[in-house]
């Protein structure tokens, strides 16, 4: 995968630069992050083929419920929410967060196995540095979200790819973890729905894993951030219906994209409570406490909005489906995966790689989407794109901006 530059690139000499202030070699060699280089592109774009088209980012395309809005504003008005929390999250939350997964998955969680994050990602570094040391190894399926290899790299922890193939709907096999398990794996990690391919692992699937996991004593480290888009409200797996199995079992979750809220950085993690216990020495030095507004406002929001997530989810459902259509009426690209925010697309340009294509699609067509070279090797061919982002009407539009007639006019794709 051809390294991101675009930080150094900035300024002259800048790696040299870089070099001489004897930072950590492993945060040197971490590759840079992607969201800016492809912003780059957007805003080369002229605007002569109508508004932008952002199917890049994973952000929320409409707005928090706006009585959210007025209690996120009266909640950060008070002395509270100014001042420390508790370590791994306030108490209220932690107890409702507890009680909707228990109802949830059907079992029974307490509050003690919750703590609460400042967002996902650091739910996630938390967990690897809970899990492994420098030196250690994590499986990640490949392609992967670029972050959490980009906190593997720099915690110095090896990342073991586990392929997931278009020909099985992008979705892991444990036999491929099995080949590839070494005596320095501590963790596996799923995410499901899938960041970037939004493929949904069956309830077998990630059964089968957590039984891979309990023989070595690996744990399962599962990212359920995108879980409230799932259309069926059935329980996306059984893991915590036996608690004596959730021992090697560490669950992740963000509250950013199903209250809107992705400014706010709360997301939660679910594990044994004597690992909660441990986690917290981690916690209370990263962060001391997850932010307070949204942490006094989420125990009113997870019963009172449950209606509207639901209605959120039909409109997103919806734009899965208009970007079905969509890619249905353009000669030659094919979707290998779809579910909740995100598709993992196949484009039609033959021996051109996904960034070649996305940078173009970005500049002269106004449709920006993110390669998939930036989610791990071997990702050429692909390009991911937020559905979410935009609404059908204007995910009506891509036909028109992204036909191969008009690429090979513009000098673009085959020949």
């Amino acid at each position: 995968m051809k390294p991101r530059s675009w930080a150094k690139a900035a300024v002259p000499n800048a790696a040299s630069k870089v070099e001489a202030l004897n930072l950590n070699p492993l945060l040197i060699r971490t590759e840079a992050p992607p969201i800016p280089e492809a912003k780059a592109w957007a805003a080369a774009y002229d605007g002569s083929r109508g508004p932008l088209i952002d199917l890049s980012q994973a952000v929320p395309g409409y707005p928090p419920h706006p009585d959210m809005l007025a209690r996120l504003g009266a909640a950060a008005a008070t002395r509270e929410a100014a001042s420390y929390g508790d370590i791994l999250g306030d108490a209220a939350l932690r107890a409702r967060y507890a009680a909707h997964v228990s109802a949830l998955y059907r079992a029974r969680i307490a509050p003690d196995q919750v703590a609460i994050t400042a967002g996902c990602n650091l739910g996630f570094v938390v967990a690897m540095m809970a899990l492994a040391k420098a030196g250690d190894a994590v499986m990640l399926p490949c392609p992967w979200y670029f972050n959490h290899k980009m906190a593997l790299d720099m915690l110095g922890i090896e990342t073991v790819p586990i392929p997931c193939r278009a020909e099985n709907g992008l979705v892991p096999h444990v036999a491929d973890a099995e080949r590839a398990l070494g005596d320095r794996v501590r963790a596996v990690v799923l995410v499901t729905p899938n960041n970037p391919t939004g493929a949904v692992y069956p309830p077998a699937t990630i059964a089968a894993f957590h039984a891979f996991c309990a023989e070595p004593r690996i744990t399962l480290v599962i990212d359920e951030t995108y879980r409230d888009f799932l259309p069926s409200n059935a329980p996306p797996h059984g893991l915590f219906a036996d608690k004596s199995r959730c021992a090697n079992l560490i669950q992740l979750y963000s509250f950013s994209k199903s209250y809107c809220i992705p400014g706010h950085r709360v997301g939660a993690l679910v594990a044994d409570p004597e690992a909660v216990g441990e986690i917290a020495k981690i916690l209370d030095t990263l962060q001391i406490c997850a932010p307070r507004a949204a942490q006094l406002v989420l125990p009113w929001a997870i019963p009172a909005l449950a209606d509207w997530r639901a209605g959120n989810r039909a409109e997103i459902a919806r734009r899965a489906d208009a970007f079905r259509a969509a890619m249905a009426a353009l000669e030659g690209w094919e979707i290998a995966s779809i579910g909740a925010y995100f598709a993992y697309v196949r484009h039609p340009y033959d021996g051109r790689s996904g960034a070649e294509i996305c940078e173009w699609m970005a500049r002269e067509r106004g449709v920006l989407c993110l390669p998939g070279t930036y989610f791990g090797p071997g990702q050429e061919a692909f390009i991911r794109v937020a559905f979410a982002n935009v609404d059908a009407a204007g995910i009506a539009e891509l036909p028109a901006r992204l036909s191969i007639g008009q690429a090979r006019r513009a000098g673009t794709g085959k020949t």
